[in-house]
Parts: C-alpha cells; structure tokens; sequence
C-alpha cells in the first residue's frame, strides 16, 4: 500500500493564536469560509504588514479551521485560554499528519513513558525514521528542516503542551474539552499529554 505524502507546509507562522480566534469569530458571524476569507483579505483583520503575508496566513488559518466541526469551532469561541489553544493544536495536528504522528509517537509516547521532556534528538530521530517511508522528507533542504523543527517546538509551546525547556506540560482536561475530545477520533486524545482517560 502506497503511503500517503506528509505535508511539510507548516513553517507560516506557528499557532497563529489571536488571527485564528478572530478569523473563528467571523466565521460563526458568516459561516462561509470564502466570505471569511475574502472579509479579512479586504479590511486586513489579522493586521499583516504585506499583502502576500496576509494571503498565506489567512489561507493557512482557514485551512486549520476548517478541520474543526461547528460543535469545535463554537467550543474554539467561547473556551478559556488554554483550552483555545489545545483546540488550535487539535486543528494542527489534523491538518498535518507529519505533526499529528510526533504528537502522537513523541510527545504523548514520552509523557507515558515518564519522560518528560521532548528533545531535539527526539524530533531528528523521529524525522529521520519517518523518511524511510516518506521519500518527500529526503528531499526536504537542510535549511527548510530547520525551519520545520523550529517551527514545530514554538507551536507545543505557544499551545502550553511545552515549557520554554521543552518540559512536557500535562493537559488537564476541563469537561467541556472532555466533551469535545469524546467526539474526536479514537487516537486524537494522543495529540495530548494526558494522563487520565477521557473516554
């Protein structure tokens, strides 16, 4: 069976917190994707400072939303802080599988395992074992690697699943997020390190 292409088209910005929030807003105000794009491309609402800046994060954004179901994005509205985030990071992880697997086989696989850091050999090790199934990944510049991990560890910091050390923050789930979680797909709890079952 041929393996599915990792996507690598993650290196615009990170978890893009307050212009996803903003552009969740809209949404629910329109609900139309493409009048939610052409609203913030017209008034500038995420407040880029060029107009091809303002293109790919808007078109970078929609795409994580709309991994999101309606139930999500209203969650995405009305949550705290934190739990915006994690639902950020539930989008992420959806709309890249090549982050959604180091979630899953990392971050999650280093907290059960009581290790709880996630290190810059992790990422390289995983990175390269993945190529062996992923020619895409060998073709990928050294300098656009770096890039990818950078952006990668500021994303699990920006969604407090990261300490500033790259210490593992364990995610305590409020019910409202339980809920949510209950609703996703079996392994999508794995996006998080938690330790309790939310099922």
């Amino acid at each position: 069976m041929k393996t599915k292409k990792y996507s690598m088209s993650f290196t615009t910005g990170a978890l893009l917190y307050h212009e996803s929030v903003k552009l969740a807003a809209l949404y629910i105000s329109i609900r139309q994707w493409d009048k939610v794009r052409a609203a913030v491309v017209a008034e500038n609402i995420i407040q880029a400072r060029t107009v091809n800046t303002l293109n790919r994060f808007t078109n970078e954004i929609i795409s994580r939303l709309k991994t999101l179901s309606e139930q999500e994005i209203l969650f995405l509205n009305d949550a705290d802080y934190a739990e915006q985030k994690y639902t950020l990071w539930l989008s992420i992880c959806r709309r890249y599988t090549f982050i959604a697997d180091f979630a899953t086989d990392i971050v999650y696989g280093n907290f059960f395992s009581l290790k709880n850091s996630v290190t810059y050999d992790d990422y390289t090790v995983f990175f390269n074992k993945k190529a062996e199934w992923h020619s895409e990944l060998d073709r990928i510049a050294d300098s656009t690697k770096g890039k990818l991990r950078q952006t990668l560890f500021k994303m699990m910091q920006e969604a407090n699943l990261l300490d500033k050390n790259n210490a593992i923050l364990p995610v305590v789930p409020s019910a409202a997020f339980r809920e949510i979680l209950s609703k996703a797909k079996q392994n999508e709890i794995m996006f998080f390190p938690i330790s309790e079952l939310v099922r």
